[in-house]
């Protein structure tokens, strides 16, 4: 028998027991699928991979690429939003135990949803952002992947809420910027583009190695992975973020600072010639 919400009731809710719900013992990918096709596949995969393999899970033998690729798809085409959509694949460990779990098997839950947008484009609309710092990011590898622990990423997107601000910049414990709450950070200073490297404690983002690679074929840009702190930020011309879903999406206002996104859109369209030659 259990409580919920007040009733007692069989106990019947599949959360009482899930490892993901009571722990956060869980990690995921998000995925952008246009025309049929997932976008970055491999990097996602192999992510994955190592994200089960930072918290001792148990990787089943015919989870494969194409396994992985196949179980999206055959969601999406069933819902008949294959053209352009959203999956999220979430592995959990299996239940059982406390802290420390009887198994190391995994499951894996798949959902999915419309996107109205195939190729990316750039929102002109104002984003303004401002610094979180009621809690700060931790300088380790457990930062680097995606895991259903998000609580800071979820008072910080309250607080931005309350505070009618687009997004917050998320800082680690050395007080250095890090990242947005759904992105990677990119400050453009002059000719020289910059962004945090991993080891200050950012998310390995899929989208940022993809704007990385392009960055480095423009021509006078200088490309650099180095620290940032909150006072950099005021100095820059350009602040974007980058992420699967939305692509690259330019920061317009920080504190009383407004920024141009000349090299934003420049990115975007190679971005999308690349996903159309591929």
């Amino acid at each position: 028998m259990i409580n919920f919400n007040g009733n007692i009731a069989q106990e019947e809710n599949i959360l009482t027991q899930n490892r993901a719900f009571l722990y956060g013992d869980g990690v995921f990918e998000t995925v952008k699928i246009l025309n049929n096709k997932i976008l970055f596949l491999e990097d996602h995969y192999f992510r994955l991979m190592a994200s089960m393999r930072v918290v001792r899970m148990e990787i089943p033998m015919n989870f494969t690429m194409e396994y992985f690729e196949e179980q999206v798809l055959k969601l999406v085409q069933e819902k008949n939003i294959s053209a352009s959509a959203r999956a999220r694949i979430t592995v959990f460990r299996n239940d059982g135990g406390l802290y420390l779990p009887k198994t190391n098997e995994v499951s894996f839950l798949i959902h999915a949803t419309p996107l109205e947008n195939t190729l990316y484009s750039i929102n002109s609309a104002v984003y303004e952002v401002d610094l979180y710092k009621d809690f700060y990011v931790t300088k380790q590898l457990l930062s680097s992947i995606k895991t259903t622990n998000k609580m800071i990423n979820v008072t910080g997107s309250i607080f931005a809420h309350e505070n009618g601000l687009a997004n917050c910049i998320l800082v680690n414990d050395s007080k250095n910027v890090v990242e947005a709450l759904q992105g990677n950070l990119f400050m453009l200073t002059g000719k020289k583009l910059v962004t945090p490297p991993i080891s200050e404690g950012c998310l390995n983002g899929i989208m940022r190695k993809q704007i990385l690679a392009l960055a480095k074929k423009i021509e006078g840009i200088e490309i650099s992975e180095e620290i940032i702190s909150p006072f950099d930020l005021q100095k820059a011309d350009e602040l974007f973020l980058t992420n699967v879903i939305t692509g690259i999406q330019p920061i317009t206002k920080y504190r009383k600072k407004e920024f141009t996104s000349n090299l934003a859109h420049l990115l975007v369209q190679r971005l999308n010639d690349s996903i159309s030659e591929n």
